[in-house]
């Protein structure tokens, strides 16, 4: 009878144990479904707000692309406006350039007609006289450059006549003959120089060598051509060796 009961006793227990143990069961069960349907419905609205935060993002994204378009679209016709704006000033510029040359054209033509009426003549005359003056002033230059050569063949022979007197007067040159010797020849005492009839010198002439502002030697010009002359070195007067580049001036310059 004892064990009977002590086995019923054990059943109770068991029993209780086992009650004890379901309800601590069902409460932890209870409490994951809570915490699984909290983070469900939280992933459910993380899922609900990301879809709303992409289709905002994705509409921004076509805001952002359509205003970028916009923008290339508003520099390029900006730069072509600045371009085209750069290219009519650069016309304006020529066309104001070009309305003053031809303001300052019309000017002078109008001057040169109140010149042409205040002679009283005729176009015609006007350029049968413009061709006369024309020819006029050719044979003036003409006749200048002959009497130049005619002058300078006067004073050559007045210049020689005067060598063949009994005392020959020493040939003045132009005070500021400059020249130099472009070969000398020591042996035979004769120098070339870069100086000639168009610079003023004269046959029978006489200068001074020098270099470095030292008298090297005194010369006398035997012959002259148009842009060149010669000389010899008159004796007693060789104080030094002729070199190329040697400086010449007057012995006895015009006054």
């Amino acid at each position: 009878m004892l064990t009977r009961i002590s086995l019923i006793v054990a059943i109770l227990a068991s029993i209780g144990v086992a009650a004890l143990n379901f309800t601590q069961v069902k409460t932890k069960i209870n409490i994951l479904q809570t915490n699984l349907k909290n983070e469900t419905d939280a992933h459910h609205k993380f899922e609900n707000d990301w879809r709303t935060t992409k289709n905002a993002l994705d509409k921004t994204n076509a805001v952002l692309k359509a205003t970028q378009e916009t923008l290339v679209a508003t520099t390029k016709e900006r730069d072509q406006y600045l371009a085209e704006a750069t290219s009519q000033k650069t016309r304006a510029d020529k066309l104001t350039d070009d309305l003053t040359k031809a303001r300052g054209e019309r000017d002078d033509a109008q001057r040169d007609l109140a010149s042409f009426k205040a002679t009283g003549m005729t176009p015609p005359e006007i350029v049968v006289a413009a061709k006369t003056i024309k020819g006029l002033q050719d044979n003036l230059s003409t006749s200048e450059a002959e009497n130049r050569i005619l002058l300078q063949n006067v004073k050559r022979l007045k210049n020689e006549l005067a060598q063949l007197r009994p005392d020959p007067q020493p040939v003045p040159l132009p005070a500021k003959l400059l020249g130099k010797v472009v070969a000398s020849d020591p042996k035979w005492q004769f120098v070339v120089l870069n100086v000639g009839e168009d610079q003023g010198v004269l046959p029978y002439s006489e200068l001074l060598v020098n270099r470095q502002g030292k008298l090297v030697a005194k010369i006398k010009v035997s012959s002259v051509e148009k842009n060149r002359c010669y000389a010899n070195v008159l004796p007693g007067w060789q104080l030094g060796e002729i070199f190329e580049g040697d400086q010449v001036i007057p012995a006895y310059p015009q006054s």
